[in-house]
């Protein structure tokens, strides 16, 4: 017979208000909210904890996986995902370079096939999308089997997707086993490059039209990773890609295609940046919410109202200088996506910020992925994450923001009306103009950047690569464009030129507290580092003209003392005087003394 005796039963359970009394007593006075509450980004707070009673309104987790609204996943027996790789057809040349390029990428294609991958994703540049060039790329790819997605020119995606149901017809694939997507986003283009492209949007209807018997295929598609990869907040990356959603599905609605149809040909491609359990509660609250979205628009099925996913890593967090940590970012961003329940995940290589990625970091991005998977078993449970006090509550939280967001662009007039205002770029640009200067001020931290470099590390040549769109057209904007660069290249470029000028050795001068000159060592080592500069270290020093004299002897041009705030005024002044102008001299800390004060008694 079963044992039913509970555990612990003899203990009380304690009351929210006891803990928060217990809590104020070990903060001695200092102010919970400024001391423990976290103010997110995203405009809400983030409690320290959190109890059963903080989820009794919240409808999120009766839900099913598998039902509607389907924040807990689109599927009921499992969390799998597709592993994607994306394949760039680079042509440079005449037709026998485009030829060659074809044969590469199929090559390629086959050969990570047999790697881990079950999803492709071509990009195909415009003039090549010919019946012949598809068939070529696709020889040997059993597209009942692999996913396969196409990104090119939107005013060629119509003749691509003719090209593709005559290619799946004539092998003779069972319509509903045929997976994938052509994306098409003409709109994309308007908000990222201000590019006037709306006459291209009437292709949109013709699109669904032509692949309405492939269920699984396609080919509408909202690309809010590229608003990620600018820096937007998760957030403003989540109301933004409803609006431009909604934006299709109405336009496909009003030109008469089938509710039902037109929510079955959208496909997201959202990023996914470190916030780890945000991210996580991002992708439930996007399903959530455009399941609500859809349901208006009065589907025949609850179907049609799930939300199709691909989560690729972030770009914009990646950094150039210590580029391995970027494995760190992309792998805890892979989990995110995982966990998240997405359709499909593409991982960003270590290398992509300077380099077209190589054989071994292709590799390692496709084995972030099996790594989770086949070691982790991360696709056997759904939505892990359900009834997790803190989810369930970011959840909510998100999608509560992430509505305001919606509902601001619809009474503009919708999300392209938004686009050719400018209000949607006006606020990506801001936010990314507030984030590097937050890093600058190191408010927000980049592992290897801006905290914690690598010290002896150097370019090598190295350089940031130049970002294209690829359609081999400068046209002048229309519309106000996002203008946006990674996180990390300010400091790069502030590396990069130290390298090329003069690298500037810094001396720490340690003496008096053991304790207080170490980590003022360690702050001003780093805090040096981060733009280049050589940086010695040392133990400690008796006096302080022993220190001076082993920098001058290092031929430093910066001399930084470290001690504590009571011993610099028995320190800094002689050291100072003694140094005499042979180097910069610079004050580790904030001590007591102000730095009028100082200069007085310096006499500066």
């Amino acid at each position: 017979m079963a044992n039913k005796e509970k555990l612990f039963t003899e203990f009380t359970a304690p009351t929210t208000q006891e803990w928060l009394d217990k809590i104020q007593v070990d903060l001695k006075g200092a102010d919970f909210q400024k001391r423990l509450v976290w103010r997110t980004n995203e405009g809400f707070n983030v409690q320290p904890f959190y109890r059963r009673e903080d989820l009794a309104n919240l409808k999120t987790p009766d839900a099913l996986p598998g039902e509607f609204p389907f924040v807990r996943g689109n599927k009921k027996d499992s969390n799998t995902w597709y592993v994607r790789q994306n394949i760039i057809v680079n042509v440079a040349g005449d037709a026998s370079d485009a030829t060659s390029a074809i044969k590469e990428a199929n090559k390629k294609a086959l050969d990570i096939l047999n790697k881990g991958v079950d999803s492709l994703g071509f990009k195909l540049p415009g003039k090549l999308v010919s019946k012949e060039t598809v068939e070529a790329l696709l020889e040997g790819i059993y597209c009942d089997i692999v996913e396969v997605n196409f990104a090119t020119c939107p005013r060629h995606s119509l003749e691509l997707a003719q090209i593709l149901v005559e290619f799946f017809q004539k092998k003779g694939y069972d319509k509903e086993k045929v997976v994938g997507s052509i994306e098409f986003d003409p709109m994309q283009k308007m908000v990222m490059k201000g590019k006037d492209v709306t006459p291209v949007l009437e292709f949109g209807p013709q699109l669904v039209e032509t692949l309405k018997e492939y269920p699984h295929f396609r080919c509408i598609a909202v690309d809010s990773d590229a608003l990620n990869n600018a820096g937007a907040y998760i957030v403003q990356e989540l109301g933004y890609a409803l609006a431009w959603g909604n934006e299709y599905l109405q336009q496909l609605t009003d030109a008469g295609v089938d509710a039902d149809l037109a929510a079955e040909s959208i496909k997201f491609n959202m990023g996914v940046s470190e916030n780890y359990f945000m991210e996580i509660a991002k992708f439930r609250a996007a399903r959530l919410l455009w399941a609500q979205i859809v349901k208006q628009y009065e589907p025949k099925s609850d179907s049609a109202c799930k939300m199709i996913v691909n989560a690729s890593t972030s770009a914009y967090n990646q950094t150039l200088f210590d580029s391995y940590v970027n494995l760190l970012r992309s792998q805890t961003e892979a989990m995110s996506a995982a966990l998240g329940s997405v359709h499909s995940m593409v991982v960003t290589p270590f290398d992509a910020p300077y380099e077209e990625a190589t054989d071994f970091s292709e590799r390692i991005a496709r084995n972030q992925q099996l790594l989770i998977k086949e070691e982790s078993h991360f696709d056997r449970i759904v939505d892990p994450s359900a009834g997790s006090y803190y989810i369930e509550h970011l959840t909510d939280a998100l999608a509560t923001e992430a509505w305001k967001i919606f509902l601001k662009v619809e009474e503009e007039g919708g999300f392209l009306a938004a686009v050719k205002a400018g209000t949607i770029q006006d606020d990506i640009n801001a936010t990314n103009v507030k984030r590097h200067g937050d890093a600058a001020k190191r408010k927000e931290f980049l592992l290897g950047t801006n905290q914690f470099p690598n010290f002896t590390e150097k370019s090598e040549g190295k350089k940031a690569k130049a970002r294209t769109c690829g359609c081999g057209k400068d046209e002048e904007p229309a519309f106000k464009a996002i203008n946006s660069t990674r996180l990390a290249a300010d400091f790069e470029d502030l590396r990069i030129h130290t390298e090329e000028t003069k690298v500037p050795t810094a001396f720490m001068l340690t003496i008096g507290n053991l304790a207080m000159r170490q980590a003022r060592a360690q702050f001003s080592c780093n805090f040096l580092a981060c733009a280049g500069y050589k940086v010695i270290d040392n133990l400690g020093f008796k006096t302080v003209e022993e220190g001076v004299d082993a920098a001058l002897e290092a031929k430093a041009d910066i001399v930084v003392i470290c001690s504590s705030d009571d011993e610099y005024a028995e320190y800094a002044i002689p050291a100072f005087k003694y140094l005499n102008g042979r180097a910069m001299f610079v004050v580790a800390g904030a001590p007591a003394c102000t730095l009028k004060e100082y200069n007085q008694k310096l006499g500066i």
